[in-house]
């Protein structure tokens, strides 16, 4: 029996925190403490397209072991929007690609995170939304997203975009605000939240978009299969763990294409690059926006494919809006998702590095500058959350593996 729970316990996730860096306001301290055993981080101060130096990829994870961690996982390595939109230097683009790839393999990185989302990361329409409790969450609201889209931004054919409930909608929305609401919106989505690749004004913005004119969802699929067919065999080589990013949120905004949004998409890309090192960074919190997927079933379904965990959840409101759930409320069954992702590992015989995503503000961190969904105490309740809710689930999902 001893051994049985030895071999239970050995498969645990591997509990992560993400850290933007020496600047980051928390700690590699802080993290510690909070019970990970890594940190997930990128060279922010590289420019996008540009080669990760292999001294300075060396430099940071000599910093964070030196404080009693470890970083394996990097997210992100950016994929250019040259890249996105095979662009004339996507050549250079790809050889850039590569060699930060040999970079971070010489220093001991297993896993790479990625996203093809056009021009934006992840978007929110409010970073402090105040829950009843007092903390504060992120949220989307699409009204909101559709006010700036068709006032502030302009978007020449944005409100053909909308219908009609919606475009009414943000009128209103947009009358009621003043103008440094105004300003706080549109900080808010374009201005580039923590870890997101790029940042614009709304003229840059609007340049931006142009880019993609001539871009749709299968033009841009097939641009991320270019992708993965110019990288994966080298990273097969080097045993690195290529993982994509979901959409986040999981549909079109702006007019601009987004295919990394169901289980569909991603199935699609592993069967035309089935490459090994081709694989997902699982995000229940971006999948869980759709309640069209089944995010248990999708664990079990591309299980081997999965390479890391983002734990979240998501509640969906009425009109397209959702906010950041506490990690064990919200629209996903964090029990179901866990107990999936135990069995994934005890069948497997692996610890999948995982890391709770996107905490509430709360307690003396309301007092404190913050990343945004990036605070310490809301992070670290999450973990411990997590951390519980894997350890009374183990012994009985590893008995009956």
């Amino acid at each position: 029996m001893l051994q049985r729970m030895w071999k239970v316990f050995d498969v645990l996730m591997t509990q992560m925190m993400r850290w933007f860096g020496p600047a980051d306001p928390v700690s590699l301290r802080d993290i510690r403490q909070a019970g990970a055993t890594e940190v997930v981080t990128a060279l922010h101060e590289v420019a996008n397209g540009e080669i990760w130096p292999r001294e300075q990829i060396a430099a940071r994870r000599a910093d964070v072991q030196a404080a009693g961690l470890d970083w394996t996982v990097v997210e992100s390595l950016p994929v250019s929007e040259g890249i996105k939109t095979r662009s004339a230097d996507w050549d250079r683009l790809i050889d850039h690609y590569r060699e930060s790839l040999r970079n971070l393999a010489a220093c001991g990185i297993k896993v790479v995170t990625y996203n093809f989302m056009p021009l934006l990361d992840w978007t929110r329409t409010d970073l402090a939304w105040e829950l009843p409790d007092g903390a504060r969450a992120l949220r989307f609201e699409a009204v909101a997203l559709a006010a700036y889209d068709i006032h502030i931004l302009a978007r020449p054919g944005a409100a053909e975009s909308y219908d009609g409930r919606t475009r009414t909608a943000a009128a209103i929305h947009y009358d009621r605000m003043d103008d440094a609401a105004r300003a706080r919106l549109e900080r808010t989505i374009i201005a580039g939240l923590p870890g997101s690749e790029e940042g614009f004004s709304s003229p840059q913005f609007l340049q931006a978009i142009q880019s993609y004119a001539e871009i749709d969802a299968t033009t841009l699929h097939e641009n991320h299969v270019a992708f993965l067919e110019a990288v994966c065999p080298l990273a097969d080589e080097l045993g690195l763990r290529l993982v994509v990013h979901p959409d986040d949120p999981p549909f079109s905004i702006f007019g601009l294409p987004r295919v990394v949004s169901t289980e569909a998409h991603v199935a699609d890309l592993f069967a035309r690059v089935p490459n090994p090192s081709n694989g997902l960074c699982m995000c229940i919190g971006s999948f869980g926006v759709r309640a069209d997927n089944d995010l248990p079933g999708m664990i079990d379904r591309l299980g081997s494919r999965i390479g890391f965990l983002h734990l979240r959840s998501v509640q969906r409101e009425a009109d397209g809006a959702f906010h950041e759930a506490a990690h064990l409320e919200g629209n996903a069954d964090m029990a179901a998702i866990v107990t999936a992702v135990h069995r994934l590992s005890v069948r497997e015989a692996r610890s999948i590095p995982m890391r709770p995503d996107h905490g509430h503000q709360m307690l003396d961190d309301l007092n404190r500058t913050t990343n945004p969904g990036y605070s310490l105490l809301g992070r670290m309740r999450g973990l411990a959350e997590l951390r519980g809710l894997e350890r009374g689930i183990a012994p009985r999902a590893g008995t009956s593996a």
